[in-house]
Formats: C-alpha cells, sequence, structure tokens
C-alpha cells in the first residue's frame, strides 16, 4: 500500500517485522521495471516471473543474507548491476546494430563469474534447489529412463506412455528402437536387430486381431460416448500387448528438476557402464549450462567433484563385485514371481500411536512410546483410528506419524509393472539386471487363442537371442529383452507412502497386473499388523475388465462440458 510521495519516489509501508528497513524506496520509472518481473509490487506475497532460473537462482541465495526484501534485492543487485549482465540474460536488451539480440547463451556465459562467486560464497549445496530447468529427452531406451527416474528427489519426469501411444511406427523404414554402439559393432548386431523387429512386427500384427475380440468380448453400451470406449478399449489392447516391446524402444521424457537434482543425475549418468547413459549425461549438461550453468558446473567431466564421485562409485562397484563372488555363490536365486514382506518393525503400532499423540501433548516421544506400548490394543486402536476415520477420499494424506512404520518388500514381476511401480518417490528401492530369466508374462486375454502362439514365439526367440549377448555383455543384454520378462527388486517404504502408493495403484483405471501388486502389499501389511488395515481404506480389491472406461467416461464429460 503507498502512503505518500516525496520527491517523485513512492514509499510502500511493509509490515514484516523481520525487514530491517520499514520502507521500500522506489520510482514510478523503478516500479515499472519491476513490474514485469514480480506478481505484485505491494504486497509481502507475490511470485517471480520472466526470469531465466540462474536469475532467480542467484536471486534466492542472495536473499538469505541481505536485509533487503526481494524486490529492492532484484533492482538494486541485478537489473541495476553491469556485471550481471541482466538485460542480456532476460530478453531485455536493445537492438543490436545488426538488428538482433545478443545470444542469451553468451550473456549467462559473461554473467557466471558473478553468480559463481554468489554460489561459493554460501558453500551449501542446498543454494542448488533455488534453480531449475525442464529438460526433453527424446529417443532414449525404456532402460535409459528407468535409470534417469531412479534420482527421484527434486525431480519431477514424465514419460511416454504405452498404454495410449501405439509404439509400431517406423522412421525411414525403421522400427524405433536404440541401436546400442557396442552392439551395433558386434558379432550380435544381426541377431539382435532381428529380435527387436521380430518384437516390433509381432506387436503390430497382434494389434488388430485383438482389438476385435475385445470389441466382442466388451462391446459398447449404447450410453457409453464412443470416444471414451474407444479410448479405454486402445488401453485395454495396448496393456496387453506391451509385453513384446523391447527394452530397446524409443521413448521420450520431460524432466523438471532444481539445480541440485540435475548436478547429482549427471554426475551419476557419466558414471554408468552402458554408453547410451554417459551420451544423454555429456548432452544434458551441454544444455544445462545454457540455462543453469552455475548450478551444474560440478558435473563437468573434468571438474574434480565429478573426478572424485567416479573414483568413488567404480571402487565401490568393484568390491561389492568381489563380495558377490566370494560370498553369494551358495544363495539360491529366485525363480518364481511373487510379491513378499520381508522385513518390518514389530513395535511399528506402538511408535506410529505414540507419534500420533506427540503434537498433541508436551511428553517425551520415548516415554510416549511406552506408554503406548502398555496400553490394551483396543485403546491403541482409537489413537490409530483417530487418524483414519475422518479420510473421505485418498487424496487425505494422512499423518506424518505414519512414516514410523517401515516395510520392506521383495518383489518379481514383469517389466512392465515395475515401470508403473518404480516411479513413486517416497521410498528406497533398488533392482537387479533386466534379463530372460525369471520367466515372462502372458495376458489372460490372448490364452487359448491363435495370438498366443505368435506372442510367445516373439519373446522366446528374443531370449534366444540374450541368451547368447549376455554371456559376454550381460548389461547390453538387456536391451533386446521384452517387457514381458520378469525383474527381481524391491522396496523399503514406510507406511504412509504406502498407503498412499496402494490407494493410487489399486484404483479401477489402473493396468489390471501392478493393481494386483498393489493390493497384495495392502493385504500382507494388514494380514501382519491388523491395527494397519484401517490406513487402506480406499484400496480397491475388486476386478474391471475395462478399468479404464470409467475414467474415459468421467473424461469425455469434462470435455463435453
Amino acid at each position: 500500500m503507498f502512503e505518500k510521495r516525496e520527491n517523485g519516489t513512492l514509499l510502500r509501508r511493509t509490515r514484516s517485522k523481520s525487514m530491517l528497513n520499514d520502507y521500500e524506496q522506489f520510482t514510478e520509472s523503478q516500479l515499472k521495471v519491476i513490474k514485469r518481473y514480480v506478481t505484485n509490487t505491494s504486497r509481502h506475497i507475490f511470485c517471480l516471473r520472466n526470469l531465466p532460473e540462474v536469475i532467480k537462482g542467484a536471486l534466492f541465495s542472495r536473499y538469505s543474507r541481505s536485509s533487503l526484501g526481494l524486490r529492492s534485492l532484484l533492482l538494486k543487485e541485478f537489473i541495476q548491476n553491469e556485471e550481471t549482465s541482466f538485460a542480456s540474460i532476460s530478453g531485455q536488451t536493445e537492438e543490436t546494430e545488426e538488428g538482433e539480440h545478443e545470444d542469451q547463451s553468451i550473456a549467462i556465459k559473461k554473467a557466471q563469474n558473478f553468480y559463481d562467486r554468489i554460489l561459493d560464497g554460501y558453500g551449501d549445496d542446498s543454494i542448488g534447489e533455488l534453480g531449475g530447468a525442464h529438460l526433453a529427452i527424446e529417443n532414449v531406451s525404456m532402460i535409459a529412463a528407468k535409470v534417469i527416474e531412479d534420482s527421484r528427489i527434486g525431480g519431477s519426469p514424465l514419460e511416454k506412455s504405452t498404454r495410449y501411444i501405439y509404439f509400431d511406427q517406423k522412421y525411414e523404414g525403421e522400427y524405433l528402437f536404440y541401436r546400442e554402439p557396442i552392439l551395433m559393432t558386434s558379432a550380435y548386431r544381426d541377431r539382435y536387430i532381428q529380435a527387436c523387429n521380430h518384437l516390433f512386427e509381432t506387436y503390430g500384427k497382434l494389434i488388430p486381431p485383438l482389438t476385435e475380440k475385445m470389441e466382442q468380448s466388451f462391446p459398447k453400451e449404447p450410453d457409453t460416448p464412443k470416444v471414451a470406449y474407444t479410448a479405454a478399449l486402445r488401453a485395454k489392447v495396448l496393456d496387453c500387448l506391451r509385453g513384446l516391446l523391447p527394452a530397446s524402444a524409443l521413448t521420450n521424457m520431460g524432466v523438471y528438476g532444481n539445480g541440485r537434482f540435475f548436478e547429482g543425475l549427471v554426475q551419476k549418468l557419466n558414471c554408468h557402464s552402458l554408453n547410451e547413459l554417459q551420451e544423454i549425461a555429456r548432452t544434458s549438461h551441454q544444455e544445462l549450462s545454457k540455462v543453469i550453468p552455475s548450478f551444474v558446473r560440478r558435473a563437468d567431466l573434468s571438474h574434480k567433484h565429478q573426478n572424485t564421485y567416479a573414483t568413488f562409485t567404480e571402487k565401490v562397484d568393484a568390491e561389492l563385485n568381489l563380495m558377490k563372488q566370494q560370498y553369494t555363490a551358495s544363495v539360491k536365486p529366485l525363480t518364481q514371481p511373487m510379491v513378499r514382506l520381508v522385513n518390518f518393525d514389530k513395535e511399528s503400532p506402538h511408535k506410529v500411536a505414540a507419534a500420533l499423540l506427540f503434537s498433541q501433548s508436551d511428553c517425551g516421544l520415548m516415554e510416549l512410546q511406552e506408554m503406548c506400548c502398555r496400553l490394551p490394543a483396543e485403546d491403541r486402536g482409537r489413537i490409530l483410528e483417530a487418524a483414519s476415520a475422518f479420510r473421505q477420499n485418498r487424496r487425505h494424506k494422512s499423518p506424518r506419524a505414519l512414516e514410523h512404520a517401515e516395510f520392506t518388500f521383495e518383489i518379481v514381476a514383469d517389466y512392465g509393472i515395475y515401470r508403473d511401480l518404480q516411479r513413486h518417490r517416497t521410498l528406497t528401492q533398488e533392482r537387479q539386471l533386466l534379463t530372460c530369466n525369471l520367466g515372462y508374462y502372458v495376458p489372460k486375454e490372448i490364452l487359448g487363442t491363435e495370438m498366443e502362439g505368435a506372442y510367445c514365439e516373439a519373446i522366446d526367440q528374443a531370449k534366444e537371442v540374450y541368451d547368447e549377448i549376455a554371456r559376454e555383455l550381460p548389461e547390453e543384454a538387456q536391451y533386446v529383452v521384452p517387457m514381458a520378462y520378469n525383474i527381481h527388486w524391491y522396496f523399503h517404504i514406510n507406511l504412509r507412502a504406502l498407503q498412499w502408493m496402494c490407494e493410487l495403484r489399486s484404483s479401477p483405471a489402473g493396468h489390471p497386473m501392478y493393481r494386483y501388486v498393489a493390493q497384495e502389499m495392502a493385504k500382507q501389511v494388514s494380514h501382519t499388523f491388523p491395527e494397519f488395515e484401517r490406513f487402506f481404506k480406499f484400496v480397491d480389491y475388486e476386478g474391471y475388465e475395462m478399468g479404464r472406461l470409467g475414467q474415459e467416461i468421467r473424461t469425455a464429460g469434462k470435455m463435453k462440458r
């Protein structure tokens, strides 16, 4: 709120007690400039806009150690500071004599030393979370997509869906799968290409007959919108056939992340043993350096931090490989699909109940745990019920106290299921190499039909090629493995995150096989701890033949409105 004008200067009175200065002073011309970069020039809460990430990050990092308000800081230390090249970076330069604007990347390079000094001056890695970027990663394999998505904290990835997009398109007469450089220069080249082509050909060949079968089995109801029925039918067909897609199938990703996330991601990819991931790291670093250079500079191949990280990972991998050879030879490998709860804390109900009471009391956490341990089960149940009884849908997230209960699940399921479930962020997970050694999944919709023979023949042929390659190149051999084959992994997850995942992934619109995994995880926890069953009240245990149809009808209704 502007209160008075002195010598052409508007004074904005601030009510924030934390500010050292009671007034921010801006001239009308200054306000005109600032207005472009903030959503509000008078309130105490506002957003930045029209600023590159390099400026946002540096501005916020400087903000933490300045008595100035953010708008004053932006004006005095960035807009009016020639060293920052602000005008060039923000796209507000005047035209040059040649009639062209100065290239932003050149301006960012000029100003990088200034921003680096700000970031280095605070010596805090969290500064890297103050700026971010949107990175498009196109035409990478599904293997690469999973490695990228392993880095979950600080990044938000989206990936091309196998449920809504047909993957049998060709470009210049070739199916879209990754031609791994080592395989392309090896004796396995022709066999690899032939196996991948055959998988794509079978995938495309089975779409029409399976669609026809689905239409006969689940005919469209008169009152169902055609667009909704068509979308649900396509999703059903592609869900069944995605198992034919090799892990080399090309996909597209969009990744938003902060600078700290991207620095860690690129450092990790630089150290990966697969050529594809190393190339993604180099290219991503080049592009990110054009928009957030100060945040990813330590991921440069020549930087000391990158080199020491590479040494660390290399030595850890080598040492663990030796330990594996020495100690695991007598351990029997798993061979059957399964979901099993392997670790849990028997004291979890007491700990969750105590944590629920903690913020409402002035007692010590240890004392509350001891008290809850002594309580009769009925009384302890009343405490747990207070945190669950009033939830009306799965989007009502439970209190953080549920994070005091943790579980480890071991899962053997097809790679398609793994791809769907792997993206959940609040958990610890690790997988083994994708192989053809754990069997594969055949959708019940094609069992006993003529399609079953073609489906299994293509997948079995891929296994023959995999077996040949894996003897020499086990990691590169992953590219030829169809998604129907099972992969072995584990989840370590707390009750709150498990609740969210099981309720989300058991919803009717989900793939039937990952619905089964979500349902089974909830069942096993509820069986082990009956007190926790109340926290899975929105897990859907029903079966649905056209599970996507309801969601598509709702979507069609919204579009119509």
